[in-house]
Protein backbone atom coordinates (compact mmCIF):
# COMPACT_ATOMS: atom_id res chain seq x y z
CA UNK A 1 0.00 0.00 0.00
CA UNK A 2 1.30 3.71 -0.86
CA UNK A 3 0.01 4.76 2.75
CA UNK A 4 -1.38 3.01 6.32
CA UNK A 5 -3.93 5.59 6.00
CA UNK A 6 -6.51 7.73 3.27
CA UNK A 7 -8.61 10.67 3.45
CA UNK A 8 -11.80 10.81 2.33
CA UNK A 9 -10.72 13.10 -0.44
CA UNK A 10 -7.62 11.47 -1.43
CA UNK A 11 -9.76 8.35 -1.79
CA UNK A 12 -12.27 9.45 -3.87
CA UNK A 13 -9.36 10.84 -6.40
CA UNK A 14 -8.04 7.80 -6.70
CA UNK A 15 -10.77 5.90 -7.09
CA UNK A 16 -12.14 8.72 -9.91
CA UNK A 17 -8.69 8.34 -11.61
CA UNK A 18 -8.68 4.31 -11.50
CA UNK A 19 -12.13 4.42 -12.98
CA UNK A 20 -10.96 7.00 -15.64
CA UNK A 21 -7.73 4.98 -16.81
CA UNK A 22 -8.03 1.50 -15.33
CA UNK A 23 -12.21 0.67 -15.99
CA UNK A 24 -11.44 -0.99 -19.67
CA UNK A 25 -8.79 -3.09 -18.04
CA UNK A 26 -10.39 -3.66 -15.05
CA UNK A 27 -13.76 -4.80 -16.63
CA UNK A 28 -11.90 -6.74 -19.82
CA UNK A 29 -9.74 -9.14 -16.89
CA UNK A 30 -13.01 -9.74 -15.26
CA UNK A 31 -15.16 -10.89 -18.55
CA UNK A 32 -12.04 -13.15 -19.46
CA UNK A 33 -13.09 -15.01 -16.30
CA UNK A 34 -17.21 -14.70 -16.17
CA UNK A 35 -17.44 -15.20 -19.77
CA UNK A 36 -20.77 -13.01 -19.10
CA UNK A 37 -20.51 -9.29 -19.37
CA UNK A 38 -23.12 -8.27 -17.37
CA UNK A 39 -21.70 -10.12 -14.30
CA UNK A 40 -18.62 -8.61 -15.08
CA UNK A 41 -19.99 -5.28 -14.74
CA UNK A 42 -21.90 -5.86 -11.77
CA UNK A 43 -19.04 -7.05 -10.07
CA UNK A 44 -16.23 -4.63 -11.64
CA UNK A 45 -18.98 -1.39 -10.04
CA UNK A 46 -19.20 -3.57 -6.68
CA UNK A 47 -15.37 -3.47 -6.44
CA UNK A 48 -14.93 0.34 -7.06
CA UNK A 49 -17.82 0.42 -4.31
CA UNK A 50 -15.67 -1.94 -1.83
CA UNK A 51 -12.40 0.35 -2.66
CA UNK A 52 -14.51 3.54 -1.50
CA UNK A 53 -15.29 1.49 1.87
CA UNK A 54 -11.63 -0.12 2.14
CA UNK A 55 -9.25 1.89 0.68
CA UNK A 56 -9.79 4.91 3.68
CA UNK A 57 -8.46 2.39 6.56
CA UNK A 58 -6.08 0.60 4.19
CA UNK A 59 -4.32 2.80 2.31
CA UNK A 60 -4.95 3.63 -1.59
CA UNK A 61 -2.93 0.28 -3.50
CA UNK A 62 0.76 0.56 -5.19
CA UNK A 63 -1.57 -0.49 -7.98
CA UNK A 64 -4.95 0.07 -7.62
CA UNK A 65 -6.19 -1.82 -11.19
CA UNK A 66 -4.30 -5.27 -9.86
CA UNK A 67 -6.41 -4.55 -6.55
CA UNK A 68 -9.73 -3.87 -8.45
CA UNK A 69 -9.30 -6.83 -10.73
CA UNK A 70 -8.80 -9.52 -8.24
CA UNK A 71 -11.63 -8.17 -6.03
CA UNK A 72 -13.81 -7.48 -9.16
CA UNK A 73 -12.73 -11.61 -10.57
CA UNK A 74 -13.38 -13.28 -7.09
CA UNK A 75 -16.68 -11.58 -6.86
CA UNK A 76 -17.58 -12.91 -9.89
CA UNK A 77 -16.22 -16.65 -9.16
CA UNK A 78 -18.09 -16.37 -6.26
CA UNK A 79 -21.03 -15.67 -8.17
CA UNK A 80 -20.79 -18.32 -10.49
CA UNK A 81 -20.05 -21.11 -7.56
CA UNK A 82 -23.68 -19.78 -6.41
CA UNK A 83 -24.93 -20.71 -10.03
CA UNK A 84 -26.36 -24.35 -9.97
CA UNK A 85 -26.04 -24.09 -13.91
CA UNK A 86 -21.75 -23.24 -13.70
CA UNK A 87 -21.54 -26.64 -11.40
CA UNK A 88 -19.41 -27.98 -14.12
CA UNK A 89 -17.37 -25.22 -15.21
CA UNK A 90 -15.70 -24.68 -11.44
CA UNK A 91 -13.19 -27.07 -11.39
CA UNK A 92 -11.13 -25.40 -14.66
CA UNK A 93 -12.65 -22.11 -14.04
CA UNK A 94 -11.27 -21.69 -10.28
CA UNK A 95 -8.24 -23.75 -10.99
CA UNK A 96 -7.17 -22.50 -14.34
CA UNK A 97 -4.57 -19.42 -15.33
CA UNK A 98 -6.88 -16.62 -15.92
CA UNK A 99 -4.26 -16.10 -19.19
CA UNK A 100 -5.95 -19.75 -20.56
CA UNK A 101 -9.25 -19.17 -20.26
CA UNK A 102 -9.61 -17.10 -23.37
CA UNK A 103 -7.16 -18.68 -26.50
CA UNK A 104 -5.88 -16.92 -29.48
CA UNK A 105 -7.08 -18.37 -33.15
CA UNK A 106 -4.07 -20.24 -34.96
CA UNK A 107 -2.21 -17.82 -37.04
CA UNK A 108 -2.19 -14.36 -35.50
CA UNK A 109 0.38 -12.85 -32.92
CA UNK A 110 -0.30 -12.91 -29.48
CA UNK A 111 -2.33 -10.35 -28.14
CA UNK A 112 -2.21 -10.29 -24.00
CA UNK A 113 -4.51 -7.05 -23.15
CA UNK A 114 -8.08 -8.02 -23.07
CA UNK A 115 -9.19 -4.86 -23.90
CA UNK A 116 -8.93 -5.86 -27.17
CA UNK A 117 -10.58 -8.72 -26.77
CA UNK A 118 -13.75 -6.83 -25.26
CA UNK A 119 -13.49 -4.34 -28.38
CA UNK A 120 -14.23 -7.17 -30.51
CA UNK A 121 -16.92 -9.10 -28.65
CA UNK A 122 -18.88 -5.41 -28.67
CA UNK A 123 -17.95 -5.20 -32.24
CA UNK A 124 -19.73 -8.76 -33.49
CA UNK A 125 -21.75 -8.46 -36.29
CA UNK A 126 -24.42 -9.84 -34.52
CA UNK A 127 -25.23 -6.26 -33.25
CA UNK A 128 -26.24 -3.52 -35.17
CA UNK A 129 -23.40 -0.47 -35.62
CA UNK A 130 -25.43 1.66 -33.24
CA UNK A 131 -25.02 -1.13 -30.77
CA UNK A 132 -21.23 -1.80 -31.18
CA UNK A 133 -20.65 1.74 -30.49
CA UNK A 134 -22.33 2.24 -27.49
CA UNK A 135 -21.81 -0.74 -25.96
CA UNK A 136 -18.35 -0.40 -26.46
CA UNK A 137 -18.30 3.62 -24.99
CA UNK A 138 -20.34 1.80 -21.95
CA UNK A 139 -18.31 -1.57 -21.13
CA UNK A 140 -14.80 -0.16 -22.32
CA UNK A 141 -14.64 3.82 -22.29
CA UNK A 142 -16.74 3.72 -19.39
CA UNK A 143 -18.57 6.40 -19.97
CA UNK A 144 -21.86 6.30 -18.17
CA UNK A 145 -25.33 5.09 -19.80
CA UNK A 146 -26.62 8.91 -19.34
CA UNK A 147 -23.43 10.33 -21.26
CA UNK A 148 -23.87 7.77 -24.20
CA UNK A 149 -27.56 8.58 -24.42
CA UNK A 150 -26.41 12.57 -24.73
CA UNK A 151 -23.60 11.28 -27.55
CA UNK A 152 -26.38 9.46 -29.19
CA UNK A 153 -29.15 12.85 -28.49
CA UNK A 154 -31.26 9.73 -27.23
CA UNK A 155 -32.87 9.68 -23.70
CA UNK A 156 -31.39 7.77 -20.70
CA UNK A 157 -33.76 4.81 -20.50
CA UNK A 158 -33.82 4.62 -24.39
CA UNK A 159 -29.95 4.30 -24.00
CA UNK A 160 -30.30 1.87 -21.21
CA UNK A 161 -32.35 -0.32 -22.85
CA UNK A 162 -30.61 -0.55 -26.12
CA UNK A 163 -27.35 -1.39 -24.09
CA UNK A 164 -29.48 -4.00 -22.18
CA UNK A 165 -30.33 -5.77 -25.51
CA UNK A 166 -27.59 -5.77 -26.84
CA UNK A 167 -25.47 -7.79 -23.92
CA UNK A 168 -28.26 -10.01 -23.83
CA UNK A 169 -27.45 -10.82 -27.71
CA UNK A 170 -23.64 -11.35 -27.03
CA UNK A 171 -24.90 -13.90 -24.21
CA UNK A 172 -27.75 -15.66 -26.07
CA UNK A 173 -25.31 -15.78 -29.45
CA UNK A 174 -22.55 -17.20 -27.38
CA UNK A 175 -20.74 -14.80 -29.00
CA UNK A 176 -17.22 -15.69 -27.47
CA UNK A 177 -14.54 -13.68 -25.75
CA UNK A 178 -11.53 -13.54 -28.26
CA UNK A 179 -10.19 -11.80 -31.16
CA UNK A 180 -11.53 -13.90 -34.55
CA UNK A 181 -9.51 -16.00 -36.44
CA UNK A 182 -7.97 -15.10 -39.63
CA UNK A 183 -11.23 -15.69 -41.93
CA UNK A 184 -13.33 -13.80 -40.07
CA UNK A 185 -11.16 -10.80 -38.76
CA UNK A 186 -11.11 -8.49 -42.18
CA UNK A 187 -15.08 -8.48 -42.00
CA UNK A 188 -14.93 -7.12 -38.17
CA UNK A 189 -11.83 -5.02 -38.44
CA UNK A 190 -14.34 -1.94 -39.93
CA UNK A 191 -16.02 -2.07 -36.91
CA UNK A 192 -13.39 -2.30 -34.15
CA UNK A 193 -11.40 0.75 -36.43
CA UNK A 194 -14.45 3.08 -36.14
CA UNK A 195 -14.75 2.41 -32.43
CA UNK A 196 -10.96 3.04 -31.93
CA UNK A 197 -11.71 6.36 -34.05
CA UNK A 198 -14.20 7.12 -31.62
CA UNK A 199 -12.20 7.01 -28.70
CA UNK A 200 -9.56 9.01 -29.67
CA UNK A 201 -12.03 11.67 -30.86
CA UNK A 202 -13.88 11.90 -27.98
CA UNK A 203 -10.74 12.38 -25.73
CA UNK A 204 -8.75 14.62 -28.15
CA UNK A 205 -11.36 16.81 -27.45
CA UNK A 206 -13.79 15.93 -24.73
CA UNK A 207 -17.57 16.43 -25.25
CA UNK A 208 -18.35 17.49 -21.60
CA UNK A 209 -16.15 18.95 -18.63
CA UNK A 210 -13.46 20.87 -17.26
CA UNK A 211 -10.44 19.59 -19.43
CA UNK A 212 -9.95 20.25 -23.10
CA UNK A 213 -8.87 16.25 -23.35
CA UNK A 214 -9.52 13.19 -21.99
CA UNK A 215 -5.51 11.90 -21.80
CA UNK A 216 -6.61 8.05 -21.04
CA UNK A 217 -9.35 8.13 -23.77
CA UNK A 218 -6.83 9.00 -25.97
CA UNK A 219 -3.60 6.57 -24.44
CA UNK A 220 -6.31 3.94 -24.90
CA UNK A 221 -7.08 4.59 -28.45
CA UNK A 222 -3.09 4.98 -29.26
CA UNK A 223 -2.06 1.35 -27.29
CA UNK A 224 -5.15 -0.39 -28.89
CA UNK A 225 -3.97 1.20 -32.63
CA UNK A 226 -0.38 -0.15 -32.00
CA UNK A 227 -2.05 -3.64 -31.04
CA UNK A 228 -4.20 -3.58 -34.14
CA UNK A 229 -1.12 -2.91 -36.48
CA UNK A 230 0.56 -6.10 -34.27
CA UNK A 231 -2.34 -7.93 -35.07
CA UNK A 232 -2.80 -6.56 -39.44
CA UNK A 233 1.17 -5.08 -39.67
CA UNK A 234 -0.46 -4.56 -43.70
CA UNK A 235 -3.60 -3.39 -43.39
CA UNK A 236 -3.31 0.24 -44.51
CA UNK A 237 -6.76 1.42 -42.86
CA UNK A 238 -4.72 0.27 -39.64
CA UNK A 239 -1.60 2.19 -40.90
CA UNK A 240 -4.08 5.19 -41.15
CA UNK A 241 -5.51 5.58 -37.92
CA UNK A 242 -2.57 4.80 -36.27
CA UNK A 243 -0.63 7.20 -38.35
CA UNK A 244 -3.35 9.75 -37.64
CA UNK A 245 -3.80 9.52 -34.10
CA UNK A 246 0.22 9.84 -33.78
CA UNK A 247 0.27 12.83 -35.63
CA UNK A 248 -2.31 14.26 -33.48
CA UNK A 249 -0.98 13.12 -30.29
CA UNK A 250 2.56 14.94 -31.72
CA UNK A 251 1.18 18.14 -30.66
CA UNK A 252 -0.67 17.01 -27.53
CA UNK A 253 1.58 19.77 -25.10
CA UNK A 254 0.76 22.64 -27.40
CA UNK A 255 -3.24 22.62 -27.26
CA UNK A 256 -3.48 24.76 -24.00
CA UNK A 257 -1.48 27.87 -23.78
CA UNK A 258 0.18 28.44 -20.54
CA UNK A 259 -2.83 29.60 -18.33
CA UNK A 260 -4.97 26.52 -19.77
CA UNK A 261 -6.96 28.71 -22.43
CA UNK A 262 -7.56 26.91 -25.80
CA UNK A 263 -4.38 27.24 -28.10
CA UNK A 264 -6.23 26.69 -31.71
CA UNK A 265 -3.52 25.18 -34.26
CA UNK A 266 -3.01 28.67 -35.90
CA UNK A 267 -1.44 30.07 -32.55
CA UNK A 268 0.45 26.97 -31.16
CA UNK A 269 4.15 27.12 -31.25
CA UNK A 270 5.30 24.28 -34.14
CA UNK A 271 8.99 23.72 -32.38
CA UNK A 272 7.49 21.94 -29.48
CA UNK A 273 5.81 19.53 -31.53
CA UNK A 274 7.15 16.42 -31.28
CA UNK A 275 9.02 15.72 -34.15
CA UNK A 276 10.18 12.02 -33.78
CA UNK A 277 6.27 11.27 -33.41
CA UNK A 278 5.65 13.29 -36.77
CA UNK A 279 8.26 11.41 -38.45
CA UNK A 280 6.11 7.84 -37.71
CA UNK A 281 3.47 9.46 -37.97
CA UNK A 282 4.20 10.51 -42.02
CA UNK A 283 5.45 6.88 -42.54
CA UNK A 284 2.65 5.25 -41.84
CA UNK A 285 0.31 7.98 -43.79
CA UNK A 286 2.45 6.97 -46.64
CA UNK A 287 1.79 3.60 -46.53
CA UNK A 288 -1.69 3.82 -45.98
CA UNK A 289 -1.92 5.86 -49.31
CA UNK A 290 -0.27 3.15 -51.42
CA UNK A 291 -3.53 1.85 -51.21
CA UNK A 292 -5.87 2.58 -54.40
CA UNK A 293 -7.93 4.07 -53.75
CA UNK A 294 -7.06 5.33 -50.29
CA UNK A 295 -9.17 4.43 -47.60
CA UNK A 296 -11.00 7.14 -45.12
CA UNK A 297 -8.51 6.55 -42.25
CA UNK A 298 -5.47 7.40 -44.87
CA UNK A 299 -7.21 10.39 -46.14
CA UNK A 300 -7.84 12.16 -42.22
CA UNK A 301 -4.25 10.96 -41.71
CA UNK A 302 -2.94 12.77 -44.87
CA UNK A 303 -5.06 15.91 -43.71
CA UNK A 304 -3.13 15.60 -40.28
CA UNK A 305 -0.19 15.28 -42.76
CA UNK A 306 -0.32 18.55 -44.34
CA UNK A 307 -0.62 20.63 -40.97
CA UNK A 308 2.36 18.58 -39.33
CA UNK A 309 4.63 19.19 -42.51
CA UNK A 310 3.74 23.02 -43.00
CA UNK A 311 6.36 25.16 -40.70
CA UNK A 312 3.39 27.57 -39.96
CA UNK A 313 -0.37 28.28 -40.17
CA UNK A 314 0.48 30.87 -42.94
CA UNK A 315 2.65 28.11 -44.82
CA UNK A 316 -0.54 25.84 -44.82
CA UNK A 317 -1.28 24.10 -48.20
CA UNK A 318 -5.32 25.04 -47.96
CA UNK A 319 -6.31 23.84 -51.61
CA UNK A 320 -4.39 20.42 -51.35
CA UNK A 321 -6.54 19.99 -47.71
CA UNK A 322 -9.84 21.30 -49.76
CA UNK A 323 -8.48 18.25 -52.37
CA UNK A 324 -8.52 15.54 -49.75
CA UNK A 325 -11.84 16.67 -48.07
CA UNK A 326 -13.44 16.84 -51.49
CA UNK A 327 -11.88 12.55 -51.71
CA UNK A 328 -12.74 11.80 -48.06
CA UNK A 329 -16.54 13.23 -48.66
CA UNK A 330 -17.42 10.64 -51.44
CA UNK A 331 -15.90 7.59 -49.47
CA UNK A 332 -17.53 8.99 -45.97
CA UNK A 333 -20.78 11.38 -47.45
CA UNK A 334 -20.62 12.89 -43.21
CA UNK A 335 -21.88 16.07 -42.77
CA UNK A 336 -19.01 16.41 -39.76
CA UNK A 337 -16.30 16.33 -42.92
CA UNK A 338 -18.33 18.73 -45.27
CA UNK A 339 -18.30 21.14 -42.84
CA UNK A 340 -14.12 20.35 -42.05
CA UNK A 341 -14.23 20.78 -46.07
CA UNK A 342 -16.00 24.27 -45.86
CA UNK A 343 -13.68 25.62 -43.13
CA UNK A 344 -10.92 24.66 -45.23
CA UNK A 345 -12.41 26.37 -48.31
CA UNK A 346 -12.58 29.63 -46.63
CA UNK A 347 -8.54 29.29 -45.93
CA UNK A 348 -8.23 28.70 -49.15
CA UNK A 349 -10.52 30.40 -51.00
CA UNK A 350 -11.15 33.33 -48.46
CA UNK A 351 -13.99 34.03 -46.23
CA UNK A 352 -16.77 34.32 -48.63
CA UNK A 353 -16.41 31.39 -50.46
CA UNK A 354 -16.09 29.55 -46.70
CA UNK A 355 -19.17 31.66 -45.46
CA UNK A 356 -21.42 30.27 -48.34
CA UNK A 357 -19.86 26.62 -47.89
CA UNK A 358 -21.13 26.79 -44.16
CA UNK A 359 -24.47 28.07 -45.16
CA UNK A 360 -24.64 25.43 -47.77
CA UNK A 361 -25.16 23.10 -44.38
CA UNK A 362 -27.17 25.29 -42.23
CA UNK A 363 -30.80 22.85 -42.82
CA UNK A 364 -28.37 19.41 -42.22
CA UNK A 365 -30.16 17.69 -39.60
CA UNK A 366 -27.37 16.10 -37.81
CA UNK A 367 -25.49 19.76 -37.20
CA UNK A 368 -28.32 20.91 -35.93
CA UNK A 369 -26.89 20.71 -32.14
CA UNK A 370 -23.47 20.35 -33.38
CA UNK A 371 -21.39 23.48 -31.40
CA UNK A 372 -18.67 23.72 -34.45
CA UNK A 373 -20.73 24.70 -37.03
CA UNK A 374 -21.74 27.94 -35.33
CA UNK A 375 -18.06 28.41 -34.32
CA UNK A 376 -17.06 28.11 -37.67
CA UNK A 377 -19.68 30.63 -39.02
CA UNK A 378 -18.64 33.08 -35.82
CA UNK A 379 -14.81 33.13 -37.14
CA UNK A 380 -15.56 33.68 -41.02
CA UNK A 381 -18.15 36.22 -40.04
CA UNK A 382 -15.76 37.94 -37.33
CA UNK A 383 -13.19 37.93 -40.37
CA UNK A 384 -15.31 39.42 -42.32
CA UNK A 385 -16.08 42.27 -39.90
CA UNK A 386 -19.68 41.19 -39.71
CA UNK A 387 -20.02 41.79 -35.77
CA UNK A 388 -23.44 41.49 -35.01
CA UNK A 389 -24.01 38.43 -37.21
CA UNK A 390 -20.26 36.87 -35.46
CA UNK A 391 -22.31 37.72 -31.98
CA UNK A 392 -25.54 35.82 -32.90
CA UNK A 393 -23.16 33.11 -34.20
CA UNK A 394 -21.29 32.75 -31.01
CA UNK A 395 -23.76 32.78 -28.56
CA UNK A 396 -25.31 30.01 -30.74
CA UNK A 397 -22.12 27.89 -30.24
CA UNK A 398 -21.61 28.98 -26.71
CA UNK A 399 -25.04 27.33 -26.24
CA UNK A 400 -24.30 24.24 -27.77
CA UNK A 401 -20.83 23.44 -26.21
CA UNK A 402 -20.51 21.14 -22.56
CA UNK A 403 -16.89 21.68 -22.67
CA UNK A 404 -15.60 24.44 -20.21
CA UNK A 405 -12.30 25.23 -22.35
CA UNK A 406 -14.07 25.51 -25.27
CA UNK A 407 -16.85 28.09 -23.40
CA UNK A 408 -14.20 29.98 -22.08
CA UNK A 409 -12.30 31.02 -25.70
CA UNK A 410 -15.78 31.42 -27.27
CA UNK A 411 -16.74 33.87 -24.38
CA UNK A 412 -13.47 35.22 -24.86
CA UNK A 413 -13.60 35.44 -29.11
CA UNK A 414 -17.36 37.28 -27.91
CA UNK A 415 -16.04 39.84 -25.50
CA UNK A 416 -13.15 40.76 -28.08
CA UNK A 417 -15.91 40.84 -31.36
CA UNK A 418 -15.23 45.06 -31.15
CA UNK A 419 -11.81 44.08 -32.74
CA UNK A 420 -12.58 41.66 -34.72
CA UNK A 421 -10.07 40.79 -37.57
CA UNK A 422 -6.53 38.71 -38.34
CA UNK A 423 -6.83 35.51 -39.58
CA UNK A 424 -8.57 33.96 -37.77
CA UNK A 425 -8.95 29.72 -36.55
CA UNK A 426 -11.44 27.86 -35.55
CA UNK A 427 -11.71 24.97 -32.80
CA UNK A 428 -12.09 21.80 -34.33
CA UNK A 429 -13.30 18.58 -33.56
CA UNK A 430 -10.19 16.81 -34.16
Amino acid sequence: MSQSRSTDASVEAAVADAHRGEWAYVLAATVRVTGDIDLAEECVQDAYAKALSTWPSQGVPDRPAAWLTTVARRRGIDVLRRRATHDRFLPQLAGAPVDSIAVEPDGLPEISDDRLRLIFTCCHPALAPEAQVALTLRLVCGLTTGEVARMFLVQESTMAARLTRAKKKIAAAHIPFRIPGLTELPERTGAVLDVVYLFFTTGHTAPAGGNLVRSDLVAQALTLARMLRTLLPDDSDVAGLLGLIVLAHARRTTRLAADGSLSLLSEQDRTRWDAEEISAGLALVREALQRRPPGRFALLAAIAAVHAEAPSWSATDWSELVGLYDLLVVIWPSPVVALNRAVAVGFAEGPEAGLKSLDDLADEPQLAAYSYLPSARADVLRRLGRTAEARTAYLDALNLTDNIVEQEFLQARLDGLDGAGGVGGVISPG
